[in-house]
């Protein structure tokens, strides 16, 4: 009797544990699609958008062609991100993947970000790329390396990565994010761009820089 009170507990605390386990992500979404619509009048949300109504769905709902068009590299970093995500591709809604295009001039760089709701999987088209991420507290550890046309690298969800152009050539990647709504958070434009800016008394202490450095960085964005 003992041995089969135990071995009952033992299969519920295995439950429990797979069922913390299955819980632990995006549930699966209950229709074949929902494509999102800017109508307040619908009473049907998912994800955050309202869904059209199935039966109105339409080829443009899952259409997209602004990955064709390369994006304009003439600013100071020297790179351009166009994003396919749910906001671009309404059919993309509850569907957890989103795709982008980035586009870099020679030398040019996607600054040090983060992707609060996706893993990213990046794929080299054309160019030379260096790249990496850096792990999370107390390690800090820099994991990189140099891509080449066809390489693909994987930057963990929610670390802090960037892409530099190491080439005297143009360089474009596409990348595909495990969520309709990724989100970007660009640490340098956080940090030093926030709207109202962090206080200078926060950010001296956090970088140990005089205030004239804070000054000049916040200036910049």
């Amino acid at each position: 009797m003992k041995k089969m009170v135990i071995n009952t507990l033992a299969c519920i605390a295995l439950l429990a544990m797979s069922f913390s386990l299955t819980s632990a992500s995006d549930p699966s979404p209950l229709q074949d699609f929902c494509v999102a619509v800017n109508d307040t009048k619908t009473t049907v949300f998912v994800n955050g958008k309202v869904c059209k109504d199935p039966k109105v769905a339409t080829p443009n709902d899952f259409f997209f062609s602004g990955l064709r068009v390369p994006g304009n590299t003439s600013n100071k970093v020297g790179s351009m991100v166009t994003p396919a995500n749910v906001a671009q591709i309404p059919g993309l809604n509850t569907l957890g993947i989103s795709l982008a295009r980035v586009d870099f001039a020679p030398y040019g760089l996607n600054p040090p970000h983060t992707h609060p709701r996706a893993t990213e999987i990046l794929t080299v088209l054309e160019g030379t790329l260096s790249v990496g991420f850096v792990t999370s507290n107390p390690d800090n550890r820099l994991i990189s390396k140099v891509l080449y046309k066809g390489d693909i690298f994987v930057f963990p969800e929610g670390l802090i990565h960037f892409q530099l152009n190491v080439g005297k050539t143009k360089a474009v990647a596409i990348a595909a994010l495990s969520s309709q709504n990724p989100g970007v958070i660009t640490i340098a434009n956080a940090v030093f761009g926030s709207k109202p800016a962090i206080s200078a008394d926060v950010l001296t202490k956090a970088f140990q820089v005089d205030k004239k450095v804070v000054d000049y960085l916040q200036s910049q964005f």
